[in-house]
């Protein structure tokens, strides 16, 4: 009897350290067949997500950060496939789900927040109609309190005259307001898990601090994990736990947000931290960029994707594609350069 004892606990524990991950994606990858070939969009993505903790991808458009979130949610184009790799949500395979699994989930477990709100609400419906629709679907509720809790959304958003807004089509509104209806809408049966991209992208600088705090608001009550998909390196500053930096559809850098600003390794990162604007430069400093354009995802994976644009590329970095090395604890960076063994000196270039 103890033994068995035992063996449950073991059992218990074992169960308990699967579950600590809200969201577990491991060598994702999505391919688009086109005609002119196979574009590898995202192509070997590994990740974890906490509950009630917030994962940021950043990176250059075209990188693979959208055509991640979609992989998730199998919102993807006829074209695009994906071809390998697991995505485990709350213990769950969704790789392999269903339709009808996918149903249950999107709304109501798992939120979007999409990059264009003007395409992503239906312009034949009114606003509260397609909310209404959202919250009956998922959480039963009749007409008049799925009308309420729709209406009580919208005031969280900073919409004003919100039951006037109910009655009002997506045309009717400017980007930013349908922003905010998208963000209401992705918020209104409470999930455990939120896909942002770009989130803010419409809105004017008063309201984006206030939809970042009400996301972090949600997220400090609900527990619930966020998804952030951003250009904007200070909102990830303000939101982000950990951060995970993309190009051509694979992973430079993944850290903690802290370590990344503080000690970033990739050239790729440090690329992208240098070309924000600080209040310290002087007015007549250029902007600095990185050159170059980034590479054909047709052509990828047998090389370094950055070297045609990276001032400290060696001959390695031509002819095979780094692995995405641990560093030091929870710091991981795909650099042959940057291995632990090797050490680049940022600003030295070759």
């Amino acid at each position: 009897m103890s033994e068995n004892n035992s063996q449950a606990t073991e059992t218990s524990a074992a169960t308990e350290q699967v579950s600590e991950h809200l969201v577990e994606v491991h060598d994702l990858k999505t391919y688009f067949h086109t005609a002119a070939g196979v574009a590898k969009a995202v192509d070997g993505v590994s990740f974890t997500l906490d509950r009630g903790k917030t994962l940021a991808i950043v990176g250059e458009s075209g990188s693979g950060k959208s055509v991640t979130s979609s992989s998730l949610m199998h919102l993807l184009p006829k074209t695009g496939k994906i071809e390998g790799g697991s995505v485990m949500f709350d213990g769950k395979d969704i790789v392999h789900a269903t339709e009808a699994e996918l149903r249950e989930l999107r709304g109501k477990d798992i939120s979007m927040i999409f990059q264009d709100p003007m395409t992503a609400l239906d312009p034949v419906f009114k606003v509260g109609t397609q909310m209404i629709e959202n919250i009956r679907l998922h959480d039963g509720l009749d007409k008049e309190a799925a009308r309420k809790r729709a209406i009580e959304m919208l005031k969280l958003v900073s919409i004003p005259n919100p039951e006037k807004r109910m009655d009002s089509y997506p045309y009717e509104l400017s980007g930013g307001m349908c922003q905010r209806v998208m963000i209401a809408m992705a918020m209104s049966c409470h999930p455990k898990f939120i896909i942002a991209d770009e989130p803010t992208t419409a809105l004017d600088v008063t309201v984006q601090a206030q939809v970042l705090s009400l996301l972090k608001g949600l997220q400090d009550t609900l527990n619930t994990g966020i998804l952030l998909i951003t250009h904007n390196l200070g909102i990830v500053w303000q939101m982000a736990d950990d951060v995970m930096v993309m190009y051509a559809g694979r992973t430079c850098e993944y850290a903690p947000m802290e370590e990344l600003y503080a000690n970033p390794l990739h050239p790729y990162t440090w690329g992208l931290l240098d070309s924000m604007p600080k209040l310290s430069d002087k007015a007549k400093t250029d902007l600095k960029t990185i050159p170059g354009v980034p590479p054909d995802l047709r052509l990828t994976g047998t090389c370094c994707n950055f070297y045609n644009r990276c001032p400290y590329a060696c001959e390695k970095c031509k002819n095979e594609v780094p692995p995405l090395v641990e560093v030091k604890p929870g710091h991981f960076v795909a650099c042959h350069r940057q291995n632990g063994e090797e050490s680049l000196v940022r600003g030295e270039a070759n």
